[in-house]
């Protein structure tokens, strides 16, 4: 069964929720996990796909815009893409529950402080909680 965790930061940015995805990822790389980020859109697909390249200047993450037919990169940002294999990590960054999830190992909700986020958020909860996932709440600081 998959494990869901909520990280619930402070701020109403979504730069802040870009770059804690980022961060998530660069765990996740070290892992050697197979990583899906899943967004509400292409722009921010986009702007994902470019922090990723400069958010951290000692790391390097090789990532694809999916689809991607090249087997080799573990990390790949879509928003109408439904992975079908390599499914260890997913990341949600949409307010809605990706109807693939249940593939992951592990899926992280990333949430903020804005209203629209955290209802969203909070109703993700109460399906995964209503279908027996395990999950785990992190409240953030930053």
């Amino acid at each position: 069964m998959t494990r869901v965790d909520f990280y619930v930061g402070k701020t109403t940015s979504l730069q802040a929720r870009l770059l804690l995805a980022c961060k998530l990822v660069e765990k996740a790389h070290v892992r050697k996990m197979h990583t899906y980020i899943h967004t509400d859109a292409a722009t921010t697909s986009a702007q994902l796909d470019g922090l990723l390249w400069t958010f951290n200047e000692l790391a390097f993450i090789p990532h694809a815009l999916a689809p991607c037919i090249d087997d080799s990169v573990k990390v790949r940002i879509g928003h109408n893409f439904e992975p079908m294999e390599n499914c260890d990590f997913l990341i949600n960054l949409s307010n809605e529950v990706p109807p693939f999830f249940s593939r992951f190992e592990r899926l992280a909700e990333i949430l903020d402080q804005e209203e629209p986020i955290l209802l969203a958020g909070r109703k993700r909860y109460l399906f995964y909680r209503d279908r027996g996932y395990n999950l785990e709440y992190h409240q953030l600081q930053l």
